[in-house]
């Protein structure tokens, strides 16, 4: 009989490493990821980044936040407060701004 993980292990450790020197603005933020399925070609994983401010550019994404708080700002002004609960889309080439106070936790869906 094939066994199926049906509950996918979001607590397990995420290792980290630091972000690229040119990305930085504030502190010394490091961030990782660890893929949890894949479904329908989409990768569904966790993601962390610990305290810092840095930009990205952004691939397509919806993404839920399990633990941490900050903020992510967008080339256009907007601006969303990021804490436990939020959701998230991001679009492919945004040029983003996080902004993290407590080491951030999500579950993203790209």
């Amino acid at each position: 009989m094939l066994t199926m993980n049906r509950v996918l292990d979001v607590g397990t450790l995420v290792p980290t490493t630091p972000l690229d020197p040119g990305a930085v603005v504030d502190g010394a933020p490091e961030a990782g990821s660890r893929a949890l399925a894949a479904v329908a070609g989409v990768e569904v994983g966790v993601w962390e980044m610990t305290p810092g401010t840095a930009t990205d550019v952004e691939v397509d994404e919806v993404f839920v936040v399990l633990s941490g708080s900050g903020t992510v700002s967008f080339d256009d002004g907007e601006r969303v407060d990021l804490g436990p609960g939020s959701v998230v889309r991001l679009r492919a080439g945004e040029h983003t701004t996080w902004v993290v106070r407590e080491t951030i936790r999500k579950i993203y869906v790209a």
